[in-house]
């Protein structure tokens, strides 16, 4: 076993499809990614040891779209706005605890 260099390490899926197709980026995916890095900057909650966040393609899951995945413990939410990524941001990345009304529930 060995130590993770982040503690957290989050994905959003930015993909963009087609016009017309379900897609994360329909639904503003990386401005709310952006908008997780800036806070979490501000909060002094990223680098090694603490919480980093990439862009993705698609992760399959467009259903639920827009969705973003926490590891190591493979949590995956949904968002619609800004209130939803603090909320994820203070009760998952900086309490620990699961924001369950944001979870997809469903297996791969």
């Amino acid at each position: 076993m060995f130590d993770s260099y982040y503690s957290y390490h989050v994905f959003f899926c930015t993909n963009q499809r087609p016009e017309g197709e379900r897609c994360c980026q329909n639904h503003h995916a990386k401005e709310m990614r952006g908008y997780l890095k800036k806070r979490t900057k501000e909060l002094g909650i990223i680098g090694k040891g603490k919480v980093r966040s990439n862009t993705a393609g698609c992760m399959d899951r467009c259903k639920y779209g827009p969705v973003m995945v926490i590891y190591p413990e493979e949590t995956w939410y949904t968002f619609k706005d800004k209130a939803d990524i603090d909320e994820i941001i203070t009760e998952h990345l900086q309490n620990g605890r699961l924001v369950e009304r944001l979870l997809i529930l469903e297996s791969h």
